[in-house]
């Protein structure tokens, strides 16, 4: 039987020492290292540690894993990642498909599907549940609808109001008047089907416009 080398790359302590001892009754799977961010899992990753899957926590200090799964796929490393994450925004899911990921996992996951997880990707297939794919294509297809729906003067003036500039500061900045950042901003709230700039600000994340 092949033993399945492993990598845990998680900020808390505690739910690291939770997954290994976890995965730790299944004879198959052989927990290799341990690291608390994404530097010291590269770091690792340059010392030549012989793994096969590296389950990736997105926010951690240092280098985070999106910025993991860039490097990974650089470095052309055989290494095949699985994000197991809180997050269960479709954007998340789908930019970490986008950037490498094998797999994407709740952190709320059972043992039987994060076992089953792993030895899915050991055997060089990805693995996404149901409930995971059918987010990140729902995100994907609202993506697609509006994408360049924003002109480029009001995708520009977006991402200063983002920022937290007034209309004034923005119209400043732009050199034009307080009035036609008015309009802009009027215009995009209207393309976008919200009320107000929170409401504005959130729909944008969402649909990767900011």
């Amino acid at each position: 039987m092949n033993e399945i080398k492993l990598v845990i790359a998680d900020d808390h302590e505690l739910f690291r020492k939770g997954l290994a001892e976890l995965l730790r009754k299944h004879d198959d799977i052989k927990i290799v290292k341990s690291v608390g961010d994404g530097h010291e899992f590269m770091e690792v990753m340059g010392s030549k540690l012989e793994a096969d899957i590296v389950l990736l926590d997105i926010a951690m200090p240092k280098m985070d894993g999106f910025q993991v799964l860039k490097e990974i796929k650089s470095l052309n490393s055989s290494i095949k990642p699985i994000v197991i994450s809180m997050h269960s925004d479709g954007n998340y899911i789908a930019k970490c498909a986008k950037d490498g990921a094998y797999g994407y996992l709740l952190k709320n996951t059972d043992e039987d599907e994060l076992t089953l997880a792993i030895r899915t990707v050991y055997h060089g297939k990805k693995y996404f549940s149901a409930e995971i794919s059918e987010k990140m294509i729902n995100f994907m297809s609202t993506q697609s609808i509006s994408e360049n729906i924003l002109s480029n003067k009001e995708a520009e003036v977006l991402v200063l109001i983002s920022e937290g500039l007034t209309t004034k500061e923005i119209a400043t900045k732009l050199f034009v008047s307080s009035r036609t950042i008015e309009t802009h901003r009027a215009n995009i709230l209207k393309k976008l089907e919200v009320k107000n700039t929170a409401e504005l600000i959130k729909k944008a994340a969402k649909i990767n416009l900011i």
